[in-house]
């Protein structure tokens, strides 16, 4: 298949262009110096290029706190920005993935089982908002959809590019004597190597839908971070503390877990839990 990674050089990016290549797949590669997303004339003019049978927008406006303040950036990248890809794609018959995340969810506080693919998404950021309509363009307009919701992705291009929030623990607890992590955000993130393997599965049933896609298992960014310093052996003092205590600007879910049971039905695939996929990334 002719496949275009949209985001390329970014974490998941590089490696389901590398998953992709592997499995015979003809992969097109395309930066955002080669292709805007907000532009439909650029978005023409790129995959006209490339000529795919899939595209697979991972390009994403991702800077969840400035989002607040800048609302109508987030919704041009990650609504229109889908919108006009899946415009494209149904024109052309063209099938498309487009990259999710578990930021559609947070509004039910009292939430404790995992959500699945047709629970209702309450959104409580802009990021989140925006997401969600990326999601609402993507299927309403293109027939042929894969639309995937993940969370927390780590890979290994974040080692030498932008980071993520493993790189950032393992940096900050070498540098620092007692870090303070939040403890009250329950969700599972996901390494992108893990993520890679399970869309590459997918692709291949051609059962398109919405999925939810992440590690197995649940956790917080503080037991994720204990865990972590004990594999790498990186001994520093922790202290757990609320999403109140953190203050950021824009809110998180309490609770984003997400049921992956109908892609493993799908795909007939367990995706590795969460732990065994930190010290698979760490000692990598």
């Amino acid at each position: 298949m002719k496949i275009t990674v949209i985001g390329s050089r970014g974490q998941l990016g590089q490696d389901l262009t590398a998953r992709l290549a592997g499995e015979g797949h003809q992969v097109s590669g395309l930066t955002h110096q080669q292709i805007s997303i907000e532009d439909a004339s650029s978005i023409a003019d790129a995959l006209a290029q490339t000529a795919p049978e899939l595209v697979i927008n991972t390009a994403a406006y991702n800077k969840v706190d400035l989002a607040e303040s800048e609302p109508e950036v987030a919704y041009a990248v990650n609504a229109l920005g889908p919108r006009n890809l899946a415009l494209y794609c149904q024109q052309h018959q063209i099938a498309l993935m487009q990259i999710s995340s578990d930021y559609v969810f947070g509004l039910d506080l009292s939430r404790e089982q995992a959500y699945r693919e047709q629970d209702a998404p309450g959104p409580v950021s802009a990021y989140g908002l925006s997401k969600l309509a990326g999601e609402y363009f993507v299927r309403a307009l293109c027939p042929q959809h894969y639309v995937i919701r993940t969370c927390g992705l780590y890979g290994k291009a974040g080692k030498t590019g932008n980071g993520n929030f493993v790189e950032t623990m393992l940096r900050l607890g070498q540098e620092r004597d007692s870090l303070s992590i939040i403890n009250d955000q329950h969700c599972t993130p996901t390494s992108t190597r893990d993520l890679s393997e399970a869309l590459a599965r997918l692709i291949a049933t051609e059962q398109y839908g919405l999925y939810h896609v992440t590690n197995r298992g649940q956790t917080t960014w503080y037991e994720l971070a204990r865990t972590l310093f004990e594999i790498a052996g990186i001994e520093v003092e922790t202290q757990p503390i609320t999403t109140e205590q953190y203050n950021a600007a824009a809110d998180r879910p309490r609770f984003s877990v997400l049921d992956c049971s109908h892609l493993e039905q799908v795909t007939r695939f367990e995706i590795p839990d969460w732990q065994t996929a930190l010290e698979n990334y760490i000692r990598s």
